[in-house]
């Protein structure tokens, strides 16, 4: 009798971040239509919302549950550095258990935003590392990556890379960044961002009751690793502008609903919520992807920042301008036909960017017509990337060898 597969997902899932798990709704979505069979938990930052939410056995990814809160008493550096040895032990103890673990999506090979070498690109480390150990198979799936400048960060993603049985990215730059930074992609597809496999709200076109209402997407943003010096002064930079575009809204009488993405960003929307005091302006306060696509289904059309709201509103059709923090950003909207709807969230120019506004919803009619044909395409190819996760994870008895390894 074959035994079922044991199969692991990781990362910081049940975090507070959407996009995240979202990323994970998709693949355990996969999971449960093509191998019903296989035995699913997960090792990440929230276990106890994982197994609330999506029925799964969890187990905290840190030992020391004071990981990302700032050491500055000796008793905590003590505690953090004890955590990072039992955790090595811990993950290897984990993935020992399984034949198969999955990290969905998410941008675990970069760090446009700020990110500690000894955070998760040193647990993503130990798993990979334990997964080529243990000999059970560690497979990055559309996964977002970046060329990293600080050397021990870059170190340990670059290894987390080469160490993983399988690989595939999310776009192009990230290929081309893992390539820079001395990984072989040779082998390593593109596939869309795993949230576009999610289901989208059955609501066609701009809505009939809601004219004018403009759905805007916010961050706590301060940059990224690389602007730990000036980050208080982008932040200030990115709220500035994104307050002064609301209150042009507000004034030419649009209805604007605030969303966002990840817990953090509640502090932004109270900040414009403050400065934009306007029965006109509401809050959102989604607990899936699936409620932010029903937020922009329901909208005439929607600026925003995050990388998987952008995904969100591209994926039910609604015409989106990006505030782009990173590459990813920019080759998502030129994939899905926006190029042209890109402004830099690091020096965010009110009226540049209500001048863009203008022209995108001038074009929105054909916009929607072009991104219904960008979806379509784009769920073929997530059906090809499902595909080749079953060729390359769950092998036929007589295919066992066939398993690409990654150098």
């Amino acid at each position: 009798m074959k035994t079922a597969t044991r199969v692991g997902v990781f990362g910081l899932l049940g975090s507070g971040n959407l996009g995240n798990d979202g990323s994970l709704q998709a693949v355990l979505g996969y999971l449960r239509a093509e191998h019903p069979e296989a035995v699913v938990d997960a090792l990440c930052g929230g276990p106890e919302a994982v197994t609330a939410r999506y029925g799964i056995p969890a187990t905290r990814l840190h030992w020391y549950r004071g990981e990302y809160r700032t050491a500055s008493r000796a008793g905590a550096i003590a505690a953090k550095g004890l955590g990072k040895l039992v955790d090595a032990f811990r993950t290897a103890a984990w993935v020992r258990r399984h034949d198969v673990v999955i990290v969905p999506g998410m941008g675990v090979l970069e760090a446009t935003l700020p990110l500690r070498p000894w955070g998760f690109p040193y647990s993503l480390f130990l798993l990979c590392a334990s997964g080529r150990l243990l000999r059970t198979r560690v497979a990055l799936v559309s996964v977002g990556a970046a060329e990293i400048g600080n050397r021990p960060t870059r170190a340990l993603v670059r290894w987390s890379a080469r160490l993983a049985a399988y690989r595939s990215y999310r776009d192009t730059p990230s290929r081309d960044a893992m390539r820079a930074m001395g990984v072989d992609t040779a082998r390593d597809e593109i596939y869309p961002d795993l949230a576009f496999a999610l289901p989208t709200p059955g609501v066609a076109g701009a809505p009939s009751g809601s004219p004018g209402l403009v759905c805007v997407g916010v961050m706590d943003f301060h940059g990224g690793n690389d602007d730990r010096p000036r980050a208080e002064e982008i932040y200030r930079r990115y709220l500035d502008g994104t307050i002064r575009f609301v209150r042009a809204l507000v004034q030419e009488g649009r209805q604007v609903r605030l969303l966002t993405g990840d817990e953090c960003d509640a502090s932004v929307v109270a900040a414009i919520l403050d400065a934009v005091d306007s029965p006109l302006v509401t809050a959102a306060e989604p607990a899936s992807l699936g409620d932010l696509m029903k937020e922009m289904a329901a909208a005439d059309t929607v600026v925003a920042i995050r990388y998987h709201n952008l995904i969100c509103a591209l994926k039910t059709g609604t015409p989106v301008l990006a505030l782009c923090y990173a590459a990813k950003s920019d080759a998502l909207m030129d994939r899905m036909g926006l190029g042209a709807y890109c402004h830099p969230a690091r020096d965010v120019d009110a009226d540049r960017l209500l001048e863009q506004f203008r022209k995108l919803e001038k074009h929105s009619a054909e916009l929607r017509q072009t991104l219904t044909e960008r979806n379509l395409a784009t769920a073929r190819h997530l059906e090809q990337q499902f595909a080749a996760l079953t060729t390359a994870l769950f092998p036929a008895a007589d295919h066992t060898d066939t398993l690409r390894k990654a150098p």
